[in-house]
């Protein structure tokens, strides 16, 4: 806590130190995961692939710093975002980092556009064609985070039972993917093999915590 006698130094200094929670990409993978829905340090150690020990130091931190909430169930211990301008953070993060950083630039061009060479569908866009029944909206994330929340009218199709699962999908409808969020590579991995099949398909732009902090109408179960 700052003991600065100055007001305006000390609310700096506390601004500061959400930043600080936010500087190690173990803590941005945890807020990405933790975006979907409320989760467990042994799930989320799990997801990451680090140790319980250290994915515990890393949601300690970023609670400290106002990011997360905690709650006990039994003998576990469950984390959620604080919020959902939590989320809207992130998105912050991530756009001035796409205008002003070369390497992110880069990044984005060998991993996401290399692979996907049309413009994703924006949200509101999504909604209007999905009402008139145009699109065939999946959720490839886990059946977990689809359980948690998803677009309404939305399929769980997980990625890894995308390729036994494709005589559902009617190949005369545009289908558009979506998944964690805007760098999530299972929405771009899942457009490139429905095109690879002969489908029409694009993705989501961003994923559905954007959505959720959009205001838009959230499905769960």
């Amino acid at each position: 806590m700052c003991k600065s006698t100055d007001p305006k130094r000390a609310l700096f200094a506390e601004l500061a130190a959400v930043a600080r929670a936010l500087g190690h990409e173990h803590r941005v993978e945890l807020l990405e995961h933790l975006a979907q829905g409320e989760r467990s340090v042994e799930a989320l150690a799990r997801l990451t692939g680090l140790s319980m020990a250290n994915a515990s130091q890393h949601l300690q931190q970023l609670r400290r710093a106002g990011l997360l909430d905690a709650r006990r169930d039994g003998k576990f211990v469950l984390y959620r975002l604080a919020d959902d301008g939590i989320v809207q953070l992130m998105s912050v993060l991530r756009q001035t980092a796409e205008r002003n950083i070369a390497t992110v630039g880069a990044l984005l061009a060998r991993y996401f556009d290399g692979r996907d060479g049309l413009e994703p569908i924006g949200r509101a866009d999504l909604v209007e064609r999905a009402q008139a029944g145009l699109v065939t909206v999946i959720d490839v994330r886990p059946r977990e985070e689809f359980d948690l929340g998803h677009v309404p009218g939305a399929v769980s199709v997980p990625l890894e039972e995308l390729d036994a699962r494709l005589a559902e999908l009617d190949p005369a409808t545009e289908i558009v993917a979506y998944c964690r969020g805007a760098y999530c590579l299972l929405a771009v991995e899942a457009v490139a093999r429905l095109r690879a099949k002969g489908f029409s398909a694009r993705r989501m732009e961003d994923g559905m915590p954007e959505w959720r902090a959009a205001g838009l109408p959230v499905a769960a179960g």
